[in-house]
């Protein structure tokens, strides 16, 4: 089982997005996600997220909001739980990231993004809900085959 963090910054109706192209090896290849990664031993979600954003994008984040808890479950790849930020407010310069392109995308223009059918569902929830939410999604190799809210089944 793995634990990690993503976080989504949000400046000017846009997201901060990670393009991952960077490593061969990247089950996210080619996918645009938040910036986040594993927990490290001892380490909170909260001290795994500010770390993981420090790294990937060189920017300290001073006012944030844990989000979501999603649970990933795959007959390809390991499970995982995934602790979700969103963040408003940063300070330094965004730096150049190892991992691929940072880029503000307008959110509007997002879901024109190559994506995870899954991070489609948490982006949504991300805009129409404020209270805490756990969400799990299911997936065939690459296909997304059930999303859970809450404890409710998803049409999707």
């Amino acid at each position: 089982m793995n634990f990690t963090t993503l976080c989504y910054i949000e400046k000017d109706g846009c997201y901060l997005m990670l393009h991952r192209t960077a490593k061969e090896k990247d089950a996210n290849k080619d996918k645009w996600i938040g910036l986040g990664g594993k927990f490290e031993p001892g380490e909170s979600p909260e001290e795994c997220v500010l770390r993981e954003v420090k790294e990937e994008a060189g920017v300290e984040l001073t006012e944030y909001a844990f989000r979501g808890i999603v649970t990933f479950a795959s007959d390809t790849w390991e499970d995982e739980y995934m602790c979700l930020f969103t963040a408003t407010e940063y300070e330094g310069e965004l730096s150049d990231c190892d991992e691929g392109e940072l880029a503000w995308v307008e959110k509007e223009r997002i879901p024109a993004l190559n994506l995870w059918e899954g991070d489609r569902i948490f982006l949504r929830l991300l805009e129409e809900r404020n209270e805490f939410f756990s969400l799990k999604l299911c997936y065939e190799g690459e296909a997304l085959v059930s999303a859970v809210l809450d404890g409710t089944p998803l049409e999707f």
